[in-house]
């Protein structure tokens, strides 16, 4: 039988403030992205398309996630799509899809007068595989631990 792959890649910015959620297993961040394609039509005017998703970062992500981003904010994800269930408060099962981030990388953040801008890049450790220094999560402005040779 063959493996399927589910893999969503994203780039967009924040809809709103992420909602943080405490757990026994960890915390929880939510929040919806808005992508924007932009086309034209045959007598060239620009239309724009936007598309909202559902994001849902888990443990160390959630907690970078609860730090530094904010509505506006613009970021790369990757992940993969999950669909649930639930009972909503009226009674109806409602269905939802979701983003389940395992790579963050933060895009147009604050830039300090005089230095260049760096995107910062975060991973969620794999839960089947021990910790490995390229899978541990890195905050801003922590030293690397291998010199680059440029």
């Amino acid at each position: 039988m063959a493996r399927g792959v589910n893999k969503v890649i994203l780039i967009g910015n924040l809809g709103k403030d992420p909602e943080v959620q405490n757990f026994e297993t960890g915390k929880k961040a939510s929040f919806s992205l808005a992508t924007t394609e932009i086309q034209r039509d045959r007598e060239g005017n620009e239309i724009q398309h936007t598309e909202w998703h559902n994001v849902v970062m888990w443990r160390g992500l959630a907690d970078i996630a609860e730090t530094y981003l904010k509505k506006g904010s613009q970021v790369y994800v990757e992940g993969r799509l999950r669909s649930r269930s639930f009972d909503g408060k009226d009674g109806v099962k409602r269905f939802v899809t979701e983003i389940q981030v395992d790579n963050l990388v933060l895009l147009g953040g604050r830039k300090e007068p005089g230095s260049e801008y760096q995107p910062s890049s975060y991973q969620q450790p794999s839960a089947t595989t021990p910790a490995s220094p390229a899978s541990e999560t890195t905050l801003p402005g922590a030293a690397a631990k291998e010199d680059t040779p440029f």
